[in-house]
């Protein structure tokens, strides 16, 4: 990722928090504190609704390097994610424990077995059956990449017959490129930040994902473009299983 990639993604971290922050305190303020060392009582009362079993346990997913990705050396989990994860065990008074996956698609397929309390994904319907989602407190565009000799200059040329679109396994993209591309064919890579190196490997027409990442990967891959616009906006939120008490998702 560039420099000027980096500084983006960091200006944009700031205002996600900022943001966050003067939401949960608007909505906080009329509740009151009785300590500034302890939580809002609500999120004593919603605890053990978040956290059945004392720690609250956050999915982190590396396949969105905009909110996740490993410190350098060390590997530990850093991000938008993780910040959010922590102010939110905070409030409810109890240890976290982060819960590592590579892809979106991983995050939700474990929600099944109860391996967390609390993920960050895209909201989409095909993942709304069981996963509570609050309100969006950041919004991703999605984007496509092609080599520089490819005839596509807009998005809506990407839907052709013939067009392989490269996206990652049961991320947002693929959830909602199944939906909606009539004529081109998808191929899913195992992860989202493998679909360019997947596409250059194979010969394949595009790659579909975050813009920032394509970005990124453009820089890497001499002699490929990110195509003007985006064919999706991604809405980024807070999920819990969908057996947890409404209670709990509206504190989320």
């Amino acid at each position: 990722m560039s420099r000027g990639d980096r500084g983006a993604s960091g200006v944009a971290r700031r205002r996600v928090l900022l943001a966050v922050a003067g939401l949960s305190a608007a909505a906080c303020a009329p509740i009151g504190r009785r300590d500034p060392d302890r939580p809002f009582p609500v999120a004593e009362a919603v605890a053990p609704l978040l956290a059945p079993g004392g720690e609250l346990r956050a999915a982190i997913n590396f396949g969105n390097p905009i909110l996740a990705s490993r410190e350098p050396g060390s590997g530990a989990p850093r991000g938008v994610s993780v910040d959010l994860a922590r102010e939110l065990a905070r409030r409810l008074d109890r240890p976290l424990r982060l819960v590592t996956f590579e892809s979106a698609g991983q995050v939700n397929e474990a929600v099944r077995r109860d391996a967390w309390d609390l993920a960050f994904l895209a909201v989409d319907p095909a993942r709304a059956t069981e996963i509570r989602f609050s309100a969006p407190y950041v919004m991703i565009e999605g984007a496509y990449l092609v080599r520089d000799a490819s005839p596509i200059r807009e998005n809506d040329q990407v839907d052709r017959a013939g067009h392989r679109v490269v996206v990652g396994r049961g991320s947002a993209y693929d959830l909602y490129l199944s939906r909606e591309l009539r004529q081109a064919q998808l191929v899913r890579a195992s992860t989202s930040p493998a679909v360019t190196d997947l596409m250059m490997a194979q010969g394949l027409d595009v790659a579909a994902g975050v813009r920032q990442q394509l970005l990124a990967d453009a820089q890497r891959h001499p002699g490929t473009r990110v195509l003007p616009g985006r064919f999706m906006v991604i809405h980024q939120a807070m999920g819990i299983p969908q057996t947890r008490a409404p209670r709990a998702a509206r504190y989320v």
